[in-house]
């Protein structure tokens, strides 16, 4: 499905704890604005009152205490703001029920009726995403970030703000060729050229992974197994190899 046009939010909360079925609550809120597959620079980020204590497994991850959060505002604050952020938008989010719960948990203490999917377009896993992509892989975020090339050296503790940039940068990646490329197979001077739909080339933050010569020697098996049992050239012997110059692919500096 094509998201050129579409107004996404990466999103991301730290909490109290791990079920807010026990009360736990929305400490932190990190929002990242993507148009049209480019990242604006407009954020949206709060840490919030969370009126009760946080549990020392949840400070170990992302360092907040009680202490660092007494004089900020409450979820009921800042939730016009939140909601009149994410509206109009497709919601991305890692492991999206964890924080769909907790959130919805928020608006109902807000006495707000209605679901978090109902406030924007719609609600995007990036968890189950990478599940379907990368079947019994690990695909936590630190995972995803050294799978696509993010760089995430700078975290060393669990942030709503710095994991929705990351996401960005990995939602990007792993999404990039859905919606963004446009493949033209032509017999033309320019067959082979991958471009932009909007023709900007190299986009940010490509990744290139070359094959590797054991790669390259068992295509090389598979082709001679095709010849030999079909009686006839594999269409990629038969494709004239493409220019060079409109195929070369250049890596963003990490």
């Amino acid at each position: 499905m094509s998201t050129r046009g579409v107004r996404q939010v990466i999103l991301d909360t730290e909490t109290t704890g791990l079920a807010c079925e026990q009360g736990h609550r929305v400490i932190e809120i990190g929002c990242l604005e993507i148009v049209n597959r480019r990242v604006s620079g407009k954020t949206l980020h709060f840490y919030l009152n969370p009126e009760r204590h946080i549990d020392e497994a949840a400070t170990e991850i992302h360092g907040l205490t009680w202490d660092d959060l007494r004089d900020k505002p409450r979820f009921r604050d800042v939730v016009d703001e939140l909601l009149g952020f994410i509206d109009g938008a497709e919601v991305i989010i890692h492991n999206a029920p964890f924080d769909v719960a907790f959130l919805e948990a928020e608006l109902q203490r807000c006495e707000r009726d209605c679901r978090f999917d109902q406030c924007c377009i719609a609600v995007i896993d990036t968890l189950a995403l990478a599940r379907e992509l990368h079947p019994g892989k690990r695909n936590s975020l630190d995972a995803l970030c050294e799978r696509y090339g993010v760089s995430n050296a700078h975290r060393k503790l669990h942030g709503a703000l710095l994991d929705a940039e990351l996401l960005a940068e990995v939602y990007l990646a792993m999404t990039r060729g859905q919606d963004s490329f446009e493949i033209a197979l032509d017999s033309g001077p320019g067959f082979g050229a991958v471009a932009l739909a909007d023709g900007d080339w190299p986009p940010a933050g490509l990744v290139v992974l070359p094959a590797t010569a054991a790669e390259l020697e068992m295509h090389e098996a598979t082709l001679a197994r095709i010849e030999k049992e079909n009686r006839l050239v594999p269409l990629w012997r038969r494709v004239p190899a493409p220019d060079p110059e409109p195929m070369e692919l250049v890596a963003a500096p990490a």
